[in-house]
Parts: structure tokens; sequence; C-alpha cells
């Protein structure tokens, strides 16, 4: 039986900038961006500030 992880998730925002959220098993954003990234590299190097590891994937998010 596998383990449900958490879901980090990197998406474009309203002004084009780059965001991030944690998504728990349950539904709940339990993390997230509190400020828009001009690129992406710049967001995904504060995802891991905040606790994700590349072996953990994220998902790119379409608007």
């Amino acid at each position: 039986m596998s383990e449900k992880k958490d879901r980090w998730e990197v998406y474009a925002d309203n002004d084009n900038k780059w965001r991030w959220h944690r998504v728990a098993r349950n539904g709940k954003v339990v993390g997230a961006a509190t400020e828009g990234y001009a690129n992406k590299a710049d967001c995904i190097n504060n995802m891991r500030r905040n606790g994700y590891s590349p072996q953990m994937g994220y998902s790119e998010l379409e608007r």
C-alpha cells in the first residue's frame, strides 16, 4: 500500500507571476507562496525553503 503524500503545485497568477501551493491529502492548501515570482526558478527555490525537495515532484497548473 503506497502512502499518498502532499501535492506541490506551481502556477502563474493573474499578473503572470509564478506562485506555488502545497495541498494536503485531505485536499486543503497547507502552504503557499506569499508573493509572485518573475521566473519559475525563483518560485521553486522558495518552495525548497518551505520544505519541497526535487524527489517530491510538482505539478504545473494551467489557467
